[in-house]
């Protein structure tokens, strides 16, 4: 895929070596080198915070010193900006972390088939970041339900709400409906101020977040109007059937045993059921009456679902959120 993106870009892109190993991009687009560059050279220096290497800019080039391997890290990573900038028409510096992510940089010859996980929405391309989260996307179009556990940071709900908009825009399914406990214990909504709604929607904005990074707002709020999206609080889900649907419950950490299985038999024909969670931020009073893990254990052996665990390296926020992760879960062990 590497090889095929590296043509693609020649008309933009001219990379020259010299005898030194000094690797030098020569810029043929002012607007890509200024976003590639970033404000006040911000993505450049975020490049060579993570890579530990020392990249110049000067006039219309990029000058990378550094050993063979440093060299084409950072030239599949400039390589990587440039296909994102050209479809998306812009960056943000989550794309500045994913172009160094290993699974971008190495590019092992056996993902010659990667361009199948690429998930297509209106605002951008959304590509799986490491192994695990290509079995996650390959398990959300494959199977009719799926359970994932893992920390914070691991693209759980980003990459099933883009799946469910991929698959509603294409007319696969006629609804997405998004789902999380609305309070940590026990779902009493009555104290707070506003309606329905109101009282509800901090619980959920997450799930919004997501929707927004995907689509445009005004479409989002039109799809949402007539139906076509619903975002609820798992209390409202008690009764129902979901035919042609693509559920997501998330935050299912702070879901009982009661509510995973209430939610799960709500699938109906033509439907899917995906179950997120972090078991290390369990909110409930009880925190072994979490219903997450359980849940992968009973249904784990049925073949029409899959459960993804991800851990600390599927992160794919700041690369020290993938630190801090490691780090509480290492304490955890110790103190067990």
């Amino acid at each position: 895929m590497k090889n095929i993106l590296e043509k693609k870009l020649n008309q933009y892109l001219k990379f020259v070596y010299s005898e030194n190993n000094n690797l030098s991009i020569i810029f043929q687009s002012n607007d890509l080198l200024s976003n590639i560059v970033g404000e006040f050279n911000s993505n450049i220096k975020e490049l060579e915070n993570i890579t530990k290497t020392n990249i110049y800019t000067r006039g219309n080039s990029i000058s990378v010193k550094g050993s063979n391997k440093e060299n084409e890290i950072i030239k599949n990573a400039i390589i990587f900006l440039s296909d994102r900038f050209l479809n998306n028409g812009s960056l943000e510096k989550k794309d500045v972390l994913s172009s160094i992510n290993e699974f971008m940089i190495e590019e092992k010859s056996e993902n010659k088939n990667n361009v199948e996980y690429i998930i297509k929405t209106p605002k951008k391309s959304v590509i799986p970041r490491s192994e695990k989260q290509k079995n996650y996307v390959r398990a959300l179009k494959e199977k009719d339900i799926v359970i994932s556990a893992g920390p914070a940071g691991t693209g759980k709900t980003f990459l099933a709400v883009a799946v469910a908009l991929s698959m509603l825009l294409e007319k696969k399914i006629e609804r997405i409906i998004l789902s999380r406990p609305a309070v940590e214990a026990g779902e009493r909504l009555g104290f707070l101020p506003g309606d329905m709604k109101e009282k509800v929607d901090p619980y959920l904005r997450p799930l919004y977040d997501s929707l927004y990074d995907l689509l445009d707002f005004e479409k989002i709020q039109k799809k949402i109007e007539i139906g076509d999206i619903e975002i609820a609080p798992l209390a409202f889900m008690r009764g129902r059937t979901l035919k042609n649907s693509f559920a997501i419950l998330d935050e299912a950490q702070n879901a009982t045993d009661t509510q995973i299985k209430m939610f799960l038999t709500r699938i109906g024909e033509n439907s899917k059921i995906v179950i997120n969670g972090d078991p290390s931020q369990i909110d409930l009073p009880n925190k072994s009456s979490s219903g997450l893990v359980r849940s992968k254990k009973i249904l784990g052996h049925l073949k029409e679902i899959s459960t993804i665990d991800f851990d600390h390296l599927d992160v794919v926020r700041h690369p020290l959120v993938s630190k801090i992760v490691k780090a509480y879960s290492d304490d955890f062990k110790r103190n067990e």
